[in-house]
């Protein structure tokens, strides 16, 4: 399970060449953040063609809003456009096709290979109508379990005071166990010194008084 359950972004833009590849560099730096980077390629190939869609077909423009959910363990990629004509995917080709030979996979491309793909690199995928307003466009995947953390622990062995170190045992045979120190002789005090004797002085008398 992933440690925060519910994450979410959207952005709103005009499905054009130049902000389909700033599209993709976003989405890929979110799912970065999220500590998804195994779903980042067939995420942005698949965002890529849902765009690219929009691009050649959409009417009457070529509005749309991308957004990424990641909901406990299932990533949700979806595209809304103001066409409401439901497309139709065609062949399932093979989505390692769009990195290796053919065309390429060109960061401004805009020919798209439409659902079909899209399909064959997720889990799921649909189409949700959303009545006069247009539809949108829908593929999830899923996320990986989170590494679990090594968790170091320390002991510590408890015992009373006057059971000392344990005389039961030795760490070898025939080599006792050390006793433990004599302590320390105190340090002998110093003799306290005797008072000083009292000094008695005499008061001189003035001639003529007595006392």
């Amino acid at each position: 399970m992933i440690s925060e359950p519910s994450r979410y972004y959207a952005v709103e833009l005009q499905a054009l060449p130049s902000r389909i590849g700033q599209v993709r560099r976003i989405v890929s730096a979110h799912l970065r953040h999220w500590q998804l980077d195994a779903l980042i390629d067939h995420a942005v190939l698949g965002v890529t063609e849902l765009l690219t869609n929009v691009h050649r077909h959409a009417r009457p423009d070529k509005r749309c809003t991308v957004e990424i959910e990641l909901l406990l363990d299932r990533l949700t990629v979806s595209v809304r456009d103001h066409d409401p004509r439901i497309p139709q995917a065609v062949g399932c080709p093979d989505p390692l096709d769009a990195f290796e030979g053919g065309e390429g996979y060109d960061e401004l491309a805009t020919s798209g290979r439409g659902l079909a793909i899209v399909g064959a690199l997720s889990e799921s995928w649909g189409v949700r109508p959303c009545g006069a307003d247009g539809k949108v466009v829908w593929f999830t995947l899923a996320a990986p379990p989170p590494a679990v953390p090594v968790e170091t622990r320390s002991y510590a062995v408890y015992g009373t005071a006057g059971e000392g170190p344990f005389r039961e045992y030795a760490p070898f045979p025939g080599v006792p166990l050390s006793a433990p120190a004599d302590p320390a002789p105190a340090p002998a005090l110093e003799p306290a010194l005797a008072p000083a004797p009292a000094v008695a002085t005499a008061r001189r008398v003035p001639a003529g008084r007595t006392g």
